[in-house]
């Protein structure tokens, strides 16, 4: 008996070790909740930003201590409202956390029905959400949640929570900061677009503002040519002009030109060319200056391979390597996709560089695009090895000149060559008087005169 004692009691000790080791399984979610009625619901992008969020399994945890109350802003606010930068920084998965914010900043741990406005609540992101009630003319409440209109009251009703529609997303100021941060600006409305300062073409001289003078908005191509806001260099006319934009600018140029100087060297096979940028020239600080005034730039980058065959005597005269990048600069933003369409419609597109006056000329050429002519052309080989709006680096197998330089080269060479080969012989050629006293001796019979010849 007391054996049998012995082993009833091990056996319950046992079991009840395992149970205590093994993980509970979490409560299965009621198919009435308010959780299943958000994802089954007209709200789908807002349900499917919480599932890109990963937040599912934190709401049902919190759904099995308090009832919800969710704020959830229609699919339009989303789709068409939401500023794009703004959507596109949520969306990167390094941000996840100001996503979360985002979504939990829209739930409140209670269920509130419309009775309950007015009323202060922490929300779960644990930020100080304000329900408001704003008398109309009518006399009527207008539900507001932190100053954003409440459009569906009580649209979606269970028994553990509450779906209200809401006109437009709630930006937490935290995710607001950080956002702000993220784009290298202490605060959005503490910038104030500046437009580009009007000189006058013949002083080259700011004029004063007057009242009629406006800003250009951010984005917009700056008044000033690129020419004239370059550093000056050996063959840039007129005297280039300070940069436009003012003290405050709206573009991180350096961190872009970086950016493309990094993706150059880890896509590989042009570490020539990205040398030439940051160690032999200053072209890359340059580079960033005009980015950050608002210019854009279309960089057509020679591999490593078309930069070993140029000789030494293209590389060693003064400014040769500036020279030879300002050509394959094009004061444009284009992409692969925009250069073979103009290709194909047009035949030939020249475009403009920054060294002036020459131009480069494009054709549509088996199935991809050919810059320039005859042995010194080349073809787009490595199409949008970056592209951000602002820089767009296009990887090409040769180094182009303009065809001006390739003829007075070729000229000289020419003059060089006849100089060497052609063997210049002078003809002697008789005085007219020789010629007529040879006539008269000989009739006396004296030629010797005559025959030194």
């Amino acid at each position: 008996m007391a054996s049998t004692s012995l082993i009833f009691l091990i056996l319950l000790c046992t079991a009840t070790f395992l149970r205590a080791a093994l993980p509970e399984k979490p409560a299965a979610i009621n198919s009435n909740s308010v959780l299943i009625a958000l994802l089954d619901s007209q709200y789908t992008q807002f349900s499917e930003l919480v599932e890109k969020a990963l937040l599912l399994q934190t709401l049902e945890e919190a759904i099995d201590i308090n009832n919800l109350t969710i704020f959830a802003p229609n699919n339009e606010a989303l789709e068409r409202d939401l500023d794009p930068e703004f959507k596109r920084f949520v969306l990167e998965p390094g941000n996840i956390k100001s996503l979360q914010a985002l979504i939990l900043h829209h739930i409140l741990p209670a269920k509130l029905s419309h009775d309950k406005w007015p009323s202060n609540h922490t929300a779960l992101s644990d930020d100080h959400v304000e329900l408001s009630c704003i008398v109309t003319s009518n006399g009527d409440c207008s539900h507001h949640v932190a100053d954003v209109k409440v459009v569906r009251l009580n649209s979606i009703v269970r028994p553990d929570g509450i779906i209200h529609g809401i006109e437009k997303v709630i930006i937490p100021k935290s995710v607001e900061l950080e956002f702000n941060n993220r784009r290298n600006l202490r605060s959005i409305s503490a910038v104030k677009p500046e437009g580009a300062p009007e000189i006058d073409p013949r002083s080259k001289k700011f004029l004063k503002k007057t009242e009629h003078s406006h800003s250009v908005p951010i984005g917009e191509t700056p008044i000033i040519p690129i020419y004239e806001a370059m550093a000056p260099g050996p063959s840039l006319a007129p005297a280039p002009a300070p940069g436009p934009g003012g003290p405050h600018h709206h573009f991180d140029g350096e961190k872009q030109v970086k950016d493309f100087i990094q993706t150059l060297l880890h896509y590989g096979g042009y570490n020539e060319m990205a040398d030439i940028l940051v160690n032999l020239t200053s072209l890359a600080t340059e580079m960033g200056k005009l980015i950050s005034e608002g210019y854009v730039l279309t960089v057509l980058a020679p591999n490593d391979e078309a930069m070993a065959k140029l000789t030494t005597e293209q590389l060693s005269e003064p400014g040769a390597p500036e020279q030879i990048v300002y050509y394959h600069i094009v004061p444009e933003y284009q992409t692969e996709e925009s250069m073979y369409n103009a290709e194909r419609r047009f035949g030939t597109v020249s475009y403009d560089t920054l060294r002036l006056p020459h131009k480069i000329v494009a054709k549509e050429a088996d199935g991809s695009v050919r810059f320039g002519e005859g042995e010194d052309s080349g073809y787009l080989f490595d199409p949008d090895i970056y592209t951000d709006g602002r820089i767009s680096v296009q990887g090409i197998d040769g180094v182009l000149f303009p065809p001006e330089e390739k003829k007075k080269k070729k000229e000289i060479k020419g003059i060089k060559s006849s100089n060497q080969n052609v063997k210049v012989v002078t003809n002697k050629r008789r005085g007219k008087l020789l010629e007529v006293a040879c006539r008269m001796l000989g009739g006396f019979g004296q030629y010797s005169i005559c025959k030194g010849e």
